[in-house]
C-alpha cells in the first residue's frame, strides 16, 4: 500500500519513494523500499512496525541524520537529499527538534541551560514568551536550576522534550521517547507530548513499539520489511493491537 505522493507544504515532512540500502553481498539489507508518506503539520503521528521494519531508519533519514540511497525526503518544501552536510546541520539546528530514548542531557548544565543549549550554540536569543510557555508546559519551573542527576528520569525526559521545542521547530522527531521511563513517567510524558501538539501547535513524529503510547497520537503509520503497509487514524490501544496482530507483529 502506497500513499499518493504529497505535494503540499501542509506536510511538515514527507518522503517520495524513499529507499535505503545497507551493505552489499551477504550483508545487503534493503531497509526502506520506495516509501512515500507524509506527516501533516500540527499533528502527533506515530511510526510502528516489527523489529527490522525500517521505522527508525525512516525517521533518521527524514530528520537528516542519515541519507537515502534513492528517493527524496522533505522538511516542509526543503529537499534534504539536495543539501550539503553544512546545510543539513543548519537545517537540523534551526528547523528540526529531536527527542531520543537516551535523554542526551549535558550533566554539567542546569535544566534551563540544557533547554536553551541549541539556541546558545547557534548564538540566537530565545523567544522569551515561547520559552516561558514551553517551560510552563513541562511543569519544571521550580527545577530549572537543577542538573540532570538531581532530576528523575521523567523530569529529564521533559527537559529533553522542552529542548526540542524551545526553538519552535518545524517538526519534532521522537525515537522511543518513553523507552527508559517507568509506566507513570511514560504516561506523563505522552500526555505532555499530546498537549504540545493540541495546545501549543507543535508537530511530532514518534517511533514506538508500544500500542498504548501510539494511542496518544492522531495517526499511526505501519511499516513491514521496509514498506508502508497500513495506517490507523484516531488510534486506540485496541485498534493498534488489532493492526499489529494482522501484520503478525
Amino acid at each position: 500500500m502506497v500513499l499518493p505522493a504529497p505535494v503540499t507544504t501542509t506536510y511538515a515532512a514527507h518522503t517520495e519513494n524513499a529507499t535505503k540500502v545497507f551493505g552489499s553481498g551477504e550483508t545487503y539489507v534493503r531497509a526502506l523500499e520506495a516509501v512515500t508518506v507524509g506527516f501533516e503539520r500540527g499533528r502527533f503521528s506515530t511510526i510502528m512496525g516489527p523489529s527490522g521494519s525500517g521505522k527508525s531508519t525512516l525517521m533518521h533519514c527524514m530528520a537528516g541524520l542519515d541519507k537515502l540511497s534513492s528517493g527524496s525526503t522533505f522538511v516542509a518544501d526543503v529537499d534534504l537529499t539536495s543539501r550539503s552536510e553544512k546545510q543539513l546541520t543548519e537545517l537540523r539546528r534551526d528547523r528540526i527538534g529531536f527527542v531520543f530514548q537516551a535523554f542526551n542531557l549535558i550533566p554539567t548544565l542546569t535544566a534551563l541551560e540544557n533547554i536553551t543549549l541549541p539556541m546558545s550554540l547557534a548564538r540566537r536569543e530565545p523567544d522569551r514568551d515561547w520559552l516561558d510557555a514551553v517551560i510552563a508546559a513541562v511543569g519544571l519551573s521550580d527545577r530549572l536550576k537543577h542538573r540532570p542527576h538531581e532530576l528523575s528520569g521523567g523530569q529529564q525526559q521533559r527537559v529533553a522534550v522542552a529542548r526540542a521545542m524551545a526553538s519552535r521547530p518545524e517538526i519534532i522527531f521522537a525515537d522511543e521517547p518513553t523507552g527508559n521511563l517507568d509506566s507513570r513517567s511514560s504516561g506523563e510524558m505522552l500526555a505532555f507530548m499530546r498537549h504540545a501538539v493540541s495546545d501549543l501547535g507543535q508537530t511530532i513524529v514518534m517511533v514506538t513499539h508500544d500500542a498504548t503510547a501510539a494511542s496518544f497520537s492522531d495517526r499511526v503509520v505501519f511499516l513491514a520489511d521496509g514498506c508502508f503497509v497500513n495506517e490507523v487514524v484516531d488510534p486506540s490501544t485496541e485498534k493498534v493491537l488489532s493492526a499489529m496482530h494482522k501484520m503478525g507483529a
